[in-house]
């Protein structure tokens, strides 16, 4: 098999592979937990709720009286303040594990 010039032969060290590999283990655990589904649940939840609850905080009695006379923003809003905390509690406490090494196979030297 000869080589093209334009694509020389590259020769990496297995300790320049192994670092490579965990500097993109790194960077896929940081992506992972920043996109973390509870992370943007809870915050979606926690905005809102305080959006809410500040509008049943400042409902007059016409908007009480509508909904035979329960805040039922003030509610709504303390609701989804309590669930979008609660996402972001699980999150700090369970966060997500990096993968075992173990699950990404290795290639040996002539298998392709």
């Amino acid at each position: 098999m000869s080589e093209h010039p334009e694509h020389p032969a590259r020769h990496f060290s297995e300790q320049d592979v192994q670092r490579e590999v965990t500097e993109l283990e790194g960077k896929s655990a940081t992506a992972a937990r920043l996109f973390d589904i509870r992370r943007i649940i809870g915050g979606l939840f926690v905005i809102y709720g305080i959006i809410v609850t500040i509008t049943g905080l400042t409902d007059d009695d016409a908007a009480i009286d509508k909904a035979q006379d329960v805040n039922i923003n003030l509610w709504t809003g303390l609701g989804m303040l309590a669930l979008g905390l609660f996402f972001l509690a699980w999150l700090k406490l369970r966060p997500t594990a990096p993968p075992p090494p173990d699950a990404v196979p290795e290639e040996r030297p002539g298998e392709r």
